[in-house]
């Protein structure tokens, strides 16, 4: 289930001068028998037991012993696609350095707005990555590569590898991203190419599947609690003020639900993974007439994607990369609430989407931390010949992963989870409107 492919046997010592005895003191190489139990259960454990079987386990990631690829030969490329995302130039700036200092590799480019670079008839020149150049970028939002939204011809970006002699390419991005990363992998397969391709998840909106979080998605909750607290006291400074923030969460409400645990300011969060009706004696809108009359005052946190079974639309339309485009929630919102209290009572509403604001904005303290470790590890694997992988955190611990394992869905928010619970303890809105 969890089996990482191999380009062939690793045969060139690494320049790492790490130990393989345990207390020396000096950190050991990751050998091919290192894994980690992949369910934690009690449940599971016993099911192992009485079944006599192995637990389903994970490639711990680390640095190997030997490498498939000869540092002073290998040349790599890093790609960033999608929208942004907090940490990416630090995700950026880790793979070079450690490609650089770490293994001696001098051949580092970049590939420009997205997978448009990996086409020569879009015009992108690659761009040289050099420690010099990367050194500062960690200071700033976005990337220093561009991005774009959607795919090019799988076989037009693996002759494009080919023919610049890249060996190693680190993709940078969400679903759709790892997805093509996944496509170009299996045509390289197909030519016996020795080309290996690292995926580095990143999503704003934490909904990459079994990874325990993705890097940008702290950095997110953490610029938008300050806007949400300002936004409640911008509904409170007014008689029946409301204040509607509108966070990014296209098909799952982490940012939302995460920053509203942080700020509990937050009176109602409305998140896709909940259906939920406007009217009637247990609806939103009555529920929020309720909240004015005794508060005078409330605040709300919606997902992008919340309430889109609300929409009237005459046609679905996706974007460049074949994700639906969803209507305004915020201003829908708005609009039915004005329109409500207008047989009620006078109410201020004020809409506020800092969406753009959010996602480019520079990695805070943690996700920058988070950002050169997954760098570090994307590296050490790419070294070791493994391919169609990703890395991440799974139960606190740095593993590999397939490509296919992660995008076969998407992580939704558990409305039965005791994350989604606290949200409601913390918000005191009912299980269900």
């Amino acid at each position: 289930m969890f089996q990482i492919a191999q380009l062939g046997t690793p045969t060139i010592k690494s320049p790492l001068e790490l130990s393989t005895v345990k207390g020396d003191n000096i950190f050991n190489f990751i050998t091919e028998e290192d894994k980690l139990v992949y369910d934690l259960s009690l449940e599971n454990y016993q099911n192992c037991l009485s079944s006599n079987s192995a637990p389903v386990c994970l490639e711990k990631a680390g640095p190997r012993e030997h490498l498939f690829f000869d540092p002073r030969t290998t040349k790599a490329a890093i790609v960033t696609c999608g929208g942004l995302c907090p940490g990416l130039n630090n995700v950026i700036r880790g793979i070079v350095m450690a490609l650089h200092y770490f293994y001696g590799v001098k051949e580092i480019v970049g590939v420009r707005y997205g997978y448009e670079g990996l086409n020569p008839e879009v015009g992108h020149d690659l761009m040289p990555l050099t420690p010099e150049v990367v050194k500062n970028i960690h200071h700033y939002g976005g990337t220093i590569l561009g991005s774009s939204r959607g795919g090019q011809e799988v076989t037009t970006m693996v002759d494009t590898l080919i023919a610049n002699d890249i060996n190693v390419l680190f993709t940078i991005g969400g679903d759709g991203t790892l997805k093509g990363a996944n496509a170009i992998g299996e045509e390289i397969g197909k030519r016996g190419a020795q080309i290996s391709v690292v995926g580095i998840p990143k999503t704003i909106d934490n909904d990459i599947d079994i990874i325990d979080k993705s890097f940008g998605f702290e950095t997110s909750f953490d610029i938008a609690s300050p806007i949400i607290r300002d936004a409640h006291n911008e509904a409170a400074g007014a008689m029946n003020g409301i204040a509607i923030i509108k966070l990014m969460g296209r098909d799952s409400g982490f940012i939302a639900a995460s920053a509203s645990l942080a700020m509990p300011e937050v009176n109602y969060v409305l998140i896709p993974e909940m259906a939920f009706n406007l009217y009637g004696k247990k609806g939103f809108l009555e529920l929020l007439k309720s909240r004015l009359e005794a508060k005078k005052h409330a605040v709300i946190v919606v997902a992008e994607g919340a309430g889109q079974h609300l929409i009237e639309k005459e046609t679905e339309v996706v974007d460049a990369s074949g994700n639906i485009q969803h209507e305004d929630i915020g201003l829908f919102l708005k609009d039915k609430i004005k329109a409500y209290f207008k047989d009620h009572f006078p109410v201020t509403i004020k809409y506020i989407d800092p969406s753009y604001i959010v996602r480019s904005a520079p990695a805070n303290s943690s996700d920058s931390i988070f950002c050169s470790s997954l760098a570090y590890q994307a590296v050490h694997g790419a070294m070791a010949g493994k391919t169609q992988f990703v890395v991440g955190k799974v139960n606190n611990k740095f593993v590999h992963l397939p490509i296919a394992a992660v995008t076969s869905k998407r992580k939704k928010v558990d409305l039965e989870s005791e994350f989604w619970f606290s949200v409601l303890q913390s918000t005191g809105q009912p299980f269900s409107f």
